[in-house]
């Protein structure tokens, strides 16, 4: 079976790394990816994996030269399916699927809708476009969580063809490993009794850094033994407003780095702490398969997600944020182990990335059949 795979680009993102790991795990057959932009991180390693990449290297707006150039790819490739990721991707995607002719086409919406407030007005138009072509241009729309799909049919989405087929995650590279979680705190110039805080994340807006910083101030005055970590693009830029906040001493930053999971192992509790758009986070499901457990804030499925290994907050409340963790402090370290080893069996039983790919594997197999028959029944 040959998968078409069009993307808007192929840095490190939700979506981007969550194409690279399920094109890995269904490595039985033959992938093209396709960045409308350029090729980024995530295409590097789709190539060492021997995946072929190309990069249209399309502007902001739509190029009709760069639209006819992706439905010769899809000819000449003849995919059984072609499966477009986010809004932008859906869409000219879609329509150079339709121009290639004949061939299924799978939507693919990695977040929650965003208000006016948050996205762009370019975004804001391709999503109403998006709910408009619907019922006509994909034969299936994957969304990644209930609360996902449940918006997106609110706004207009056909919801005859929406189905939620989670993000998985890798229980093998992401699992708990002791070795690592000593040498990233000896790294890091950690007392073995500090209770590490950490929030893995790019600078964005909805990431809401700064209501983790507004927490840490809090916490940090009730709490001796904690540290707070940030680990992301451009993270690095926080430590004029850390330093303003007092807080040098109590945080680390690291910026982006290639070992996620061992500085995840190095964490006693992880943060989600994003104000809009999550749907269901990559980074949390990492850091529960690590055995760590969870404080988010409740946005998309980060509730289901975590059940009850963990701790949920509303968006945007600093306070609310720095009890739930303080929470977490005071089980101790044993009371943090066992709702850490809860989290992973969580994962593994619910998430895992090789049933999320048997999921996708049926959906391929077969996109064009009864709409909305693979609508995930997780729950609790």
């Amino acid at each position: 079976m040959r998968i078409l795979h069009v993307i808007t680009d192929l840095n490190v993102g939700g979506a981007e790394t969550m194409l690279y790991r399920l094109v890995q795990e269904m490595a039985g057959r033959e992938h093209r990816v396709v960045s409308l932009t350029g090729p980024g991180p995530i295409g590097d390693r789709l190539r060492r994996l021997g995946v072929e990449t190309q990069a249209l290297e399309m502007g902001r707006l739509p190029n009709p030269a760069k639209v006819v150039r992706l439905a010769r790819i899809v000819r000449e490739f003849r995919p059984a399916v072609v499966h477009t990721w986010m809004y932008h991707s859906n869409l000219i995607g879609g329509i150079a699927a339709r121009l290639a002719g004949g061939v299924p086409i799978v939507w693919a919406i990695h977040s929650c809708v965003l208000g006016p407030d948050r996205a762009r007005r370019t975004t804001r138009w391709t999503v109403a476009l998006g709910a408009w072509l619907s019922g006509w241009l994909p034969d299936q729309i994957v969304a990644v969580s209930r609360a996902s799909r449940d918006q997106h049919a609110a706004i207009g989405y056909d919801p005859t063809r929406l189905v939620v087929i989670p993000n998985g995650f890798d229980v093998e590279q992401y699992r708990p490993d002791p070795v690592a979680r000593r040498a990233v705190r000896d790294e890091l110039g950690l007392h073995p009794d500090t209770v590490l805080i950490g929030l893995v994340a790019r600078i964005d807006p909805v990431k809401d850094h700064a209501g983790f910083i507004r927490a840490a101030t809090l916490l940090a005055k009730r709490q001796a033994r904690v540290a707070f970590l940030l680990c992301g693009d451009g993270t690095e830029s926080l430590a004029g407003a850390i330093g303003d906040a007092g807080l040098s001493d109590r945080f680390r930053i690291l910026g982006r780095r290639d070992d996620v999971p061992r500085v995840m192992n190095a964490l006693d509790v992880a943060t989600l702490c994003s104000a809009a758009g999550e749907a269901f986070p990559l980074v949390i499901g990492e850091a529960m398969a690590c055995g760590v457990p969870c404080v988010v804030t409740d946005l998309g499925d980060c509730s289901l997600l975590v059940g009850d290994t963990g701790r949920v907050v509303p968006p945007r409340d600093p306070e609310a944020l720095a009890a739930a963790w303080e929470d977490l402090v005071v089980l101790g370290p044993d009371g943090r182990r066992r709702l850490g080893r809860e989290a992973r069996r969580r994962i593994e039983r619910r998430y895992s990335l090789r049933s999320v790919a048997a999921e996708y594997a049926a959906l391929y197999s077969n996109p064009a059949a009864a709409p909305g028959r693979l609508t995930t029944s997780r729950a609790g």
